[in-house]
């Protein structure tokens, strides 16, 4: 069973968030938020396998509340739902630790396997809306994406191939095209990203995507 904390401001929003949930086989709703301050608390004393977070809420936004969330329990993880064309918080909420990021206009199929997804520990972006999350927000990664590699330890520790694979991550390519790009099968791929993320302390692809920017292996394409 997935328990699931949903954070919206609107009364109508988070009903029709219940009734989806309490619907489903294996998912139960554990507690409402309307306000981040309230997120954070609930989290905190709860500890959901995710918080549903609407992006726009009052007091502490779904940002901060993000990043209060992620700092103090290292359980519970953050499915942000917004409107992407006019969400220019989008990358923001990503950085400070959300694990996932679906349009409020989704589909319920999509949202529930969204939260599966993200419970099981899995990003729910596909690589394509990264490239495009990523090239909307290059501005926000860096002032100066056009340096040099920065060093850090974190780096250190990849094998060349790792490296190579992180490289790609960056990219915002799936499994299958890393696969063909380096001419291996999916599952040394997988294997791959599996330590590729557990060496650089990244939570989930879209965190290994942002570090990959941050040191400036990758740059918007």
């Amino acid at each position: 069973m997935i328990s699931v904390l949903v954070v919206d401001a609107q009364p109508l929003q988070r009903f029709g968030f219940r009734m989806l949930l309490e619907s489903t086989p294996d998912t139960e709703i554990v507690g409402e938020a309307e306000n981040g301050a309230e997120a954070v608390r609930w989290a905190t004393e709860l500890h959901p396998d995710v918080v549903l977070m609407d992006i726009r809420v009052p007091g502490a936004d779904g940002i901060e509340a993000t990043r209060r969330i992620v700092a103090a329990s290292g359980r519970s993880r953050i499915l942000v739902l917004t409107t992407f064309d006019v969400d220019r918080y989008a990358f923001a909420v990503l950085r400070a630790g959300a694990s996932g990021f679906l349009l409020k206009d989704t589909r319920p199929e999509e949202l529930l396997a969204g939260i599966r997804a993200v419970a099981a520990g899995d990003a729910v972006i596909a690589p394509a809306l990264t490239r495009r999350l990523l090239d909307a927000f290059a501005d926000q990664l860096d002032d100066d994406l056009g340096g040099p590699v920065r060093e850090d330890p974190r780096l250190d520790s990849l094998t060349g191939r790792e490296r190579e694979i992180l490289v790609a991550i960056g990219h915002g390519l799936t499994n299958g095209e890393i696969a063909q790009r380096f001419t291996l099968s999916e599952s040394t791929v997988k294997t791959h990203v599996g330590r590729v993320l557990a060496k650089i302390g990244a939570r989930d692809r879209i965190q290994a995507v942002i570090l990959a920017y941050d040191m400036r292996l990758t740059r918007p394409i």
